[in-house]
């Protein structure tokens, strides 16, 4: 979190000039610049008296981008020396490389790489340094000091840190015994005594004890839900709905444009990976219980299919382009994926195992003993996998490389505008057709992508499938070793290492140069990897203060991971009323943003706490 914090402090660099000398200085404001979230003024003067500039520019977040045309800039007044000058609003999320050429003979004349601070007001001085060499000096200089746009950020940190100490020494005043009584007398609280199944699994830890007496001691010590699991839900869910809700307009509460991460690419599928964990357990303890299979797979069905209903009707983002028809429905979707997911793991877990499977038995490799009793799992798994890479990497796309993995758009310099997605992007468009997919990728911005993607489309699913069968593997980690916090923690740990050496040999440990780069709208393999291996560490790291420690309640995270189905859906109906949005003063500031995308997820928070309270839980 230091580092985090120091990060957001830091101020933009200097910039680096080549072509002619760089120049850092200060000088009285130039024009004044209207504010825009992630934008500063650039005014670039042109003193070269018979000489036309093209300004272009390229983002350091865009891979293999050709130089966008900015603007033009006239020559210089010949006969009064005065200097031409065209002002130009620059993106800040990300540095830029500017090059500045002859408009008449193309010739470079300089080059500029720096991170323009938001708000801020340049000046780009484009003149002769010499009338003999005619040698050309482009020196930037700072009119007007950016604004920390992080800020806000900090500030949002300090007062829930200040919430947090408040609650801390509220509890440790209770533990004073007067304090407590009077309290006690005040409030009549009554606690919830009673949890039930929420409406993805993660059973009561005794609903899957064996009847062996010999496990009398594991039933009495903890009746209580797994609440690490609930925690883990909780906290993967209130990330999406903050990031759902806006993130403060900041980019990395955003979706990454093409390769690469952010925090808004890591929470859903971490809620993937919780939702097989709690398949394993929940579908343990029906079996002990005497469910029948064909009882059991009833359910699994009907829940699907509630949740493939509730995205396609109920949350759909096509609902912006009118009202809801099937000439705009959007198919895939977050909800829709979800319940696909959980229909073949659930169904694969329920048709391979029975009552008892976790039971303790020898195994020739102890290591693995508690992967090789599930191999038909295995073996079903990596025949979807291979599934994804054959088509992915040889499907002939019209137009495109085979194997093709890039957004389209300006990537690879132009030269597959209409690719994106590739393999993904060519099915989506096929079998669902343009108009039932989403319309506006997160690569529309920086890329310029022209042709819809949707980044929950049919082939990505396959890996959403094995992301849900990962967490699974974490639930029968714990169905198998049961109480052993120790085993069970070292389980998560040795997942984690394997995972991240994977998710290191597919990306050669870089951002776009691996065999398979991380990809949330591809939802790639090493995307996958990459992200059960955090959510092993962070399992861990939960399962530890919670479960194993209770040095932690799991709150105020595990009220909605009690609730999760309620507040997905409730967060996207009631998105744009209030008082989850309200008219802002200023739309162009990123801390009236962040305050206003803060209040709407703590309100979540304090909702699913208050259900709680009443012992309200809707599972479908």
């Amino acid at each position: 979190m230091a580092a985090l914090v120091a990060a957001l402090l830091a101020a933009p660099g200097p910039p680096q000039a080549h072509g002619g000398e760089g120049l850092l200085a200060t000088m009285p404001p130039a024009a004044p610049l209207p504010h825009r979230l992630d934008q500063a003024l650039l005014l670039v003067h042109n003193a070269l008296p018979a000489q036309g500039l093209r300004l272009s520019a390229v983002s350091a977040a865009c891979h293999q981008c050709a130089y966008q045309f900015l603007a033009f800039i006239p020559a210089s007044n010949g006969s009064s020396g005065k200097a031409s000058r065209v002002a130009v609003a620059v993106d800040t999320q990300h540095p830029l490389s500017l090059l500045l050429d002859g408009f008449s003979d193309d010739r470079e004349l300089c080059k500029i790489y720096y991170h323009f601070g938001e708000a801020g007001n340049y000046s780009l001085e484009v003149k002769t340094m010499s009338r003999s060499t005619q040698t050309v000096s482009c020196d930037l200089i700072i009119n007007e000091d950016p604004i920390n746009s992080y800020l806000p950020i900090l500030f949002a940190f300090l007062v829930y840190m200040g919430i947090l100490a408040l609650v801390i020494v509220g509890r440790l005043l209770m533990k004073i015994d007067p304090v407590r009584n009077w309290v006690c007398k005040k409030l009549n609280p009554r606690e919830t005594d009673r949890m039930i199944n929420s409406e993805l699994g993660s059973p009561n830890r005794a609903d899957y004890l064996s009847s062996d007496p010999s496990q009398h001691l594991w039933s009495t010590v903890s009746r209580q839900r797994l609440r690490s699991l609930d925690t883990f839900r909780g906290l993967s869910l209130i990330l999406m709905v903050f990031v759902n809700y806006g993130g403060g307009k900041y980019w990395f509460f955003k979706h990454e444009s093409w390769n690469g991460l952010t925090v808004a690419d890591l929470v859903f599928p971490w809620f993937v990976f919780i939702m097989g964990t709690s398949v394993s357990l929940s579908l343990s303890s029906m079996l002990r219980w005497g469910s029948s299979k064909k009882k059991v797979l009833g359910k699994i069905l009907w829940r699907s299919f509630l949740l493939i209903l509730l995205g396609i009707i109920v949350v759909n983002p096509n609902y912006c382009l009118g009202p809801l028809s099937w000439d705009n429905l959007r198919i895939p979707g977050v909800l829709q994926r979800l319940g696909f997911a959980y229909l073949v793991v659930a169904a694969l877990e329920l048709l391979f195992t029975g009552a008892g499977a976790e039971t303790v038995t020898e195994m020739p490799c102890p290591a693995l003993q508690d992967i090789l009793p599930y191999w038909p799992q295995w073996i079903f798994i990596l025949t979807l996998e291979t599934i994804w890479l054959c088509l992915t990497f040889l499907l002939p796309v019209p137009g495109c490389p085979r194997g093709y993995l890039g957004p389209g758009g300006i990537g690879d310099f132009g030269k597959y505008p209409n690719c994106t997605g590739g393999a993904a992007g060519y099915i989506d468009r096929l079998l669902l057709g343009e108009k039932h997919i989403y319309q506006h990728p997160s690569s529309s911005v920086l890329y310029q992508t022209k042709m819809p993607y949707d980044p929950e489309g049919i082939l990505g699913t396959i890996n959403t499938i094995f992301m849900a069968f990962l967490g699974l593997q974490a639930g029968k980690i714990i169905l198998f070793y049961k109480d052993q916090h120790k085993q069970i923690m070292s389980r998560f740990f040795i997942w984690s290492i394997v995972m991240g050496i994977v998710s290191a040999a597919l990306t050669k440990c870089s951002k776009d140069e691996g065999f398979i780069p991380i990809n949330k709208n591809l939802w790639s393999i090493s995307y996958v990897t990459t992200m059960s291996c955090f959510a092993f560490i962070l399992l861990l790291l939960i399962y530890y203060l919670v479960d194993v420690k209770r040095l932690w309640s799991g709150a105020p995270f595990f009220y909605p991971g009690m609730n999760s189905i309620l507040v997905y859906i409730g967060h996207e109906v009631f998105e744009n009323y209030f008082p989850f949005k309200w008219k802002m003063q200023d739309s162009q500031s990123h801390a009236e943003h962040l305050t206003q995308n803060l209040t709407a997820t703590t309100l979540w928070v304090i909702i699913s706490y208050v259900l709680y309270k009443r012992r309200i839980f809707w599972k479908i």
